[in-house]
């Protein structure tokens, strides 16, 4: 089975640049790694798990120890492909999003509340991370639409997410980080099934987009 892989550094990633709404969406390359940080740890502390969480198996998360999560996500980024795009605004770097292939993602292939549908090679969505500040902007579709268009531009043929169903409520942001299904519906991703994943106290959906279909 073929399977389409993100793509790695060079011409080829600065092409997929989108500007949307005024918020541009760039592939996070290694020149990059800079920003990344400012969007992630902020002050360079090691709070969080940088994105690392569901690329490990649970006893290689864990074995990452004490700022393990930002060392891996560096090597991710300065080696290449691009685990995840970063949004801009005015030039300043103001959100992420966490992407890769669902085989390559240890704590999802073995996940029992997210489960594996089918044998489609498909990319998951991991996490949304907005800057204080700059959210209730539109970061968070903006980083979509900019995965939906680098992921179909490298032949993915579908892509995967695991977002919360707000049902109409303001939730607090940090603890929705997977998204909210109505903005993946916006973008054309349709339910295929609740899954018995939890964020926020709420039930997670298992969502698609077949990329095949949008050519």
């Amino acid at each position: 089975m073929n399977e389409a892989r993100l793509p790695s550094e060079g011409a080829g990633v600065a092409q997929r640049t989108r500007t949307i709404s005024g918020i541009e969406v760039i592939p996070a390359t290694a020149d990059r790694w800079p920003d990344v940080m400012t969007v992630m740890g902020g002050n360079g502390g090691d709070r969080g798990c940088w994105c690392q969480y569901y690329r490990w198996s649970s006893s290689e998360f864990s074995a990452l120890g004490a700022g393990g999560g930002r060392r891996a996500l560096e090597r991710q980024v300065t080696e290449g492909p691009p685990p995840g795009l970063l949004a801009y605004i005015d030039g300043d770097p103001v959100g992420w999003v966490g992407i890769g292939p669902r085989h390559e993602m240890g704590r999802l292939m073995r996940s029992r509340t997210l489960p594996l549908i089918d044998d489609v090679p498909v990319w998951s969505i991991l996490c949304f991370l907005v800057r204080p500040g700059f959210r209730r902007r539109g970061v968070a579709r903006a980083l979509l639409d900019g995965v939906i268009a680098h992921a179909g531009a490298a032949g993915a043929p579908a892509l995967e997410a695991y977002p919360i169903d707000a049902e109409g409520q303001r939730l607090d942001v940090t603890l929705s980080y997977v998204g909210f299904t109505s903005t993946f519906e916006a973008a054309g991703f349709r339910r295929v099934v609740e899954t018995a994943g939890r964020s926020a106290g709420r039930p997670r959906w298992l969502m698609r987009l077949d990329l095949a279909e949008k050519d």
